[in-house]
């Protein structure tokens, strides 16, 4: 298995519009995240990525939505996604979407979310499917220049591992937008939505949703005996006197 560590920087599309069907694309991601709102709550969703900040989260019950990227029109603030500038247990919820396609260490980015979750907290993430029409399409040089296909896929059982190694629980998984992303207009027809309907596994995106767990160590008391369960000298003696 290749890792997942790159020593070659890779800009991440700062606005949906800048990969073909984009906006499309974000439409279907809020749609997909919209019955998870209902079940999360708290006081801080913190939008990681340029991408994650201009996604419609305003049914999210999360009382604060905090925007940090590098280079978008809506950032709060301006901090990479590997240098957070939040304490440990500070937020409810993390939302990364397509970002770990364009940074050098996801690990990184991941174990950042992990540190700024409080316990039980929430991480959605979306991501290439790199078993569909879109990562096949990454074997095409004249496509390798282009966005999404100048960053790495990484699927979906891939990114499941990093979670379980983390401490997270993965909640559930989702598989969505079957398109190729190579015409401009993405247009909804009947083979598309049987596509999505039968073939969900090849759709180009998913979303993963994982909760960070953290089990508490109890001590086990030691079980003091003051007394021995039975004396072998005096169940002898009685024995031998039972026989004389």
């Amino acid at each position: 298995m290749k890792p997942a560590l790159s020593e070659k920087e890779r800009l991440s599309p700062a606005e949906w519009r800048q990969i073909n069907q984009g906006e499309a694309l974000a439409r279907a991601i809020a749609e997909v995240l919209e019955p998870m709102w209902q079940r999360i709550f708290g006081y801080y969703l913190l939008k990681v990525g340029d991408l994650s900040c201009q996604l419609d989260t305003r049914n999210c019950k999360i009382q604060h939505h905090i925007n940090v990227g590098r280079d978008g029109s809506d950032l709060m603030l301006q901090a990479d996604a590997d240098a957070l500038p939040f304490s440990e247990h500070s937020v409810d919820a993390v939302l990364l979407s397509h970002y770990l396609e364009f940074t050098p260490d996801p690990h990184h980015v991941v174990r950042e979310a992990h540190r700024v979750l409080r316990a039980d907290g929430y991480l959605l993430l979306t991501g290439i499917n790199p078993f569909s029409l879109v990562g096949l399409l990454r074997c095409w040089p004249a496509l390798q220049q282009r966005y999404p296909w100048q960053g790495r896929f990484f699927s979906a059982s891939r990114i499941k591992d990093w979670l379980h190694l983390m401490g997270f629980e993965v909640v559930t998984e989702q598989r969505f937008f079957c398109s190729a992303l190579l015409a401009r207009e993405y247009n909804t027809g009947w083979a598309k939505q049987l596509a999505e309907q039968y073939l969900s596994y090849f759709s180009s995106s998913y979303l993963i949703v994982a909760r960070k767990r953290e089990l508490p160590l109890t001590p086990i008391r030691p079980k003091w005996q003051l007394t021995p369960a039975f004396a072998q000298q005096v169940k002898g003696a009685s024995a031998r006197q039972q026989t004389d």
